[in-house]
């Protein structure tokens, strides 16, 4: 049998075993998906299972997804953009980094029949997804990208690798047509972010967290009369693209899928 992981700090909010599971017992694969929680400490001795094949696949969330890549043999051109790996696998005996956010993110947004392209983005934060958004929103042929993170330093960081960006100081709040979350603020039911949005209206929020649903973050912009959307989709999209890296099958995603994860 099998084994594939997701791993991250942390991690219990993760429903990618449901949704793994789900399709590895509709297309018959003899196989097992499961979560682990870790420490930076664990990395090299999780490679090693990979190595010695008694694990086949890994998927990397929060806080690890640029702090796995030292271990790796090779990226994808996406992993190497962005210095972000969400999926890792094994081809032609190397061990392989790939990042699958970057099309999860395309797919969720072009489902909702959002024409991107001239548009102005404010993301909150700078951790390991943000890299990946502005690589799929370039994609997309925005006007503006606008980045704002407690710590204007990471911020900074990111135009070394996207010279477009604007970086604005925590709590200043340009004009934009849709901003989005791209921080771990809303795991938990009290989080909220330290930004003033109460005036925003008829505007995109847009929440990479799906589990909770509705964070705070998005159910204050939705009593305001704002669109908003969680990460659901891009979720469930770059699963299946890692699905397909790992099984060479594309796993169907329907009403069923949507009923499995709840949410």
């Amino acid at each position: 049998m099998k084994k594939y992981l997701v791993i991250g700090n942390p991690i219990e909010h993760s429903f990618s075993p449901k949704l793994h599971n789900h399709w590895i017992k509709k297309n018959n694969i003899d196989a097992v998906y499961d979560k682990k929680q870790i420490n930076e400490s664990d990395i090299e001795p999780l490679i090693m299972e990979i190595k010695k094949n008694k694990i086949n696949g890994i998927n990397v969330t929060v806080p690890f997804k640029k702090k796995i890549i030292p271990y790796l043999d090779e990226l994808s051109n996406e992993a190497k953009e962005t210095e972000s790996v969400n999926t890792i696998y094994i081809k032609n005996n190397k061990i392989k980094g790939h990042n699958t956010d970057v099309s999860g993110f395309e797919h969720s947004i072009k489902d909702l029949n959002i024409n991107m392209c001239n548009k102005k983005v404010l993301i909150i934060g700078a951790g390991g997804v943000v890299s990946s958004i502005i690589f799929a929103l370039n994609n997309m042929g925005l006007r503006k990208i606008f980045v704002t993170n407690r710590t204007r330093e990471k911020a900074e960081d990111l135009k070394k690798f996207f010279r477009n960006l604007i970086i604005v100081e925590w709590g200043d709040v340009p004009d934009f047509d849709m901003i989005i979350n791209a921080t771990s603020v809303g795991l938990n039911e009290n989080d909220q972010l330290e930004l003033n949005l109460s005036k925003i209206k008829n505007k995109f929020f847009y929440d990479v967290i799906y589990n909770p649903p509705k964070t705070n973050f998005l159910k204050n912009a939705e009593v305001l009369g704002n669109k908003i959307e969680n990460g659901k989709k891009m979720f469930i999209y770059q699963a299946a693209a890692a699905f397909k890296i790992w099984h060479n099958i594309q796993p169907e995603i329907n009403n069923e899928v949507l009923k499995v994860l709840d949410i």
